[in-house]
């Protein structure tokens, strides 16, 4: 199973992080090479979605016509791919909720036929209620043959409790445990996505049996009426049998792993799709929401498999 990943479906995402006490701007810190100068930003018209949108969009500096008259045009195309595009999108994240949020962001870059030449993701902490962070992120490096990019939009728009957000890559919380989702596995209508749990401190950690979820919506508000199963054999055998949970030491550096297992079934009834769930390691365990994205279809259901160590 795959450990976390970007949600970028095109290309490799560049996160950016961002600590947002009131408004504030602040670069992607993706330092690219770009060519001959600075270029003028276009006012971008992004209606956004979920209180994020995208204001401008700046092309990379001219280059020079063949033509005698060597006449300038701005341009995206024909760029090398080898390097940095030198575009990007500024946006801006507005939280008009009452509480402190932290946004994940996947922004694409569009050609003029609306294809995706590029996905990059923004993660933005700490946005308190009220409060605007305004920032850029750069498309990065474009695959070979990209059309050129003439737009920017929001693609996607995560957010969780600013004190819930999982730990930054490379970096430890003070419980000292990290936790995490991965991407997940999908086949013939079977979901599967792993929970990892990380000792990153200088003390051991016992847990034993089952994460503890509690499943959210939209609005981040719990979610009812879906039945969470210990173990995953009355939904599917097809993710292997099921295994006793058992006490578990994880010494500094060792990690564990537990599992979402689900089935995206319609029938008759209202489909449920559930965009965050959230986890504590262990009753007591701070909270941590993930983002899975769960479309458990009309089946009411959700499998949940015990902690195991990580083999090495």
């Amino acid at each position: 199973m795959r450990r976390p990943a970007s949600l970028v479906p095109v290309l490799t995402a560049a996160a950016l992080l961002l600590t947002a006490c009131g408004t504030e701007r602040a670069d992607s810190g993706h330092s690219g090479t770009d060519a001959a100068g600075p270029s003028s930003p276009t006012p971008m018209n992004d209606p956004g979605k979920d209180g994020v949108r995208i204001t401008s969009l700046t092309l990379p500096p001219a280059s020079p016509s063949p033509s005698p008259k060597r006449s300038f045009a701005v341009s995206a195309e024909g760029l090398p791919t080898h390097a940095d595009s030198g575009i990007v999108a500024a946006y801006e994240v507005t939280n008009t909720g009452t509480k402190a949020l932290t946004y994940s962001v996947v922004i694409t870059f569009m050609s003029t036929s609306g294809g995706a030449m590029a996905n990059q993701t923004a993660t933005v902490r700490d946005v308190g209620p009220g409060k605007t962070v305004r920032g850029t992120v750069r498309a990065g490096e474009l695959a070979p043959g990209s059309q050129r990019v003439t737009r920017a939009k929001v693609l996607e728009v995560n957010k969780v409790p600013a004190g819930e957000a999982p730990a930054p890559a490379g970096t430890c919380p003070a419980s000292g445990i990290r936790v995490s989702a991965d991407d997940g596995d999908a086949a013939m209508g079977l979901r599967v996505v792993g929970l990892h749990l990380d000792n990153c401190g200088k003390r051991d950690y016992a847990i034993e049996g089952y994460p503890q979820l509690q499943l959210l919506d939209d609005d981040l508000n719990p979610v009812t009426g879906i039945k969470i199963l210990h173990g995953s054999g009355d939904i599917t055998t097809g993710a292997g049998p099921d295994e006793q949970p058992r006490p578990i030491t994880l010494k500094p550096g060792e990690s564990a792993q537990a599992g979402l297992v689900w089935r995206n079934t319609t029938q008759a009834g209202t489909a449920a799709n559930i965009p965050y769930v959230r986890v504590h390691a262990k009753p007591g365990a701070a909270p941590v929401t993930v983002t899975p994205h769960l479309d458990l279809g009309t089946t009411g259901q959700l499998g949940v498999r015990p902690w195991k160590k990580t083999q090495r």
